[in-house]
């Protein structure tokens, strides 16, 4: 069984660290007091006016009312969830549910977001130069997720076929999410969470450019202090 071999262990982070793209505004609808379980309700009235609702909130289905989070800042913890695509699988997820991955540090969640970011940068045969600017999202994590450390099958480099498995498996099962190692910074650790409603709502931190030399993102910016990470 997989849960024999990924015991629970309760992982209290005073901070956790998630890197996104800058680009991305609130969503309204997250943000609001209102109940969640009327988000359906409320979102089709206002596409009547505004047809492209749907596309901005995203898949409202993929997650049941009870796990929604609103509020304040909602926005961050509910967009990994219903912005999902199979076109951007990750390691623990196929891109047919949502997980919100984060690192222990913001260079783990650095390190971790600038080796996809180049793929992308990459398949897309982009120039060299300071590309697209990213954000730093933090909060506190004080929750039971399987420790998966100790699998090496869940931690290839590049072949995710085996993580997304035990990930729908353990998903299914009720799995609060994972515990593991970061594969770009060696040393580090990651937990990726199944369910919004299972962590805090994140608060804004510093932003960052990420540099692209035309083969990998090498450099990033701290956009408040100046301070350039090579990478």
């Amino acid at each position: 069984m997989v849960s024999e071999a990924a015991p629970v262990l309760r992982v209290h982070w005073l901070k956790a660290y998630r890197i996104i793209r800058s680009i991305y505004p609130p969503i309204d609808l997250f943000e609001d007091i209102a109940d969640p379980s009327d988000w359906e309700a409320l979102a089709s009235i206002e596409s009547k006016t505004n047809p492209r609702i749907w596309e901005q909130i995203g898949r409202l289905d993929l997650v049941p009312p009870a796990r929604r989070v609103a509020g304040h800042g909602a926005s961050y913890l509910m967009a990994p969830f219903v912005h999902i695509s199979t076109d951007r699988p990750g390691r623990f997820t196929d891109g047919t549910w949502g997980v919100y991955s984060a690192g222990q540090s913001d260079e783990v969640a650095i390190r971790e977001v600038a080796h996809h970011h180049g793929r992308a940068m990459a398949a897309s045969r982009e120039e060299g130069g300071w590309t697209s600017q990213f954000r730093v999202l933090i909060n506190q994590v004080d929750l039971d997720l399987h420790d998966v450390r100790a699998r090496a099958d869940l931690h290839d480099a590049d072949d995710y076929s085996a993580s997304q498995a035990v990930a729908r498996q353990m998903r299914r099962a009720g799995s609060n999410g994972f515990l593991y190692r970061s594969v770009r910074c060696p040393g580090a650790e990651c937990i990726a969470i199944f369910w919004p409603d299972l962590i805090p709502i994140p608060v804004q931190g510093d932003h960052y450019d990420f540099h692209w030399d035309g083969a990998r993102v090498d450099r990033v910016r701290n956009c408040r202090t100046g301070a350039i990470l090579a990478l």
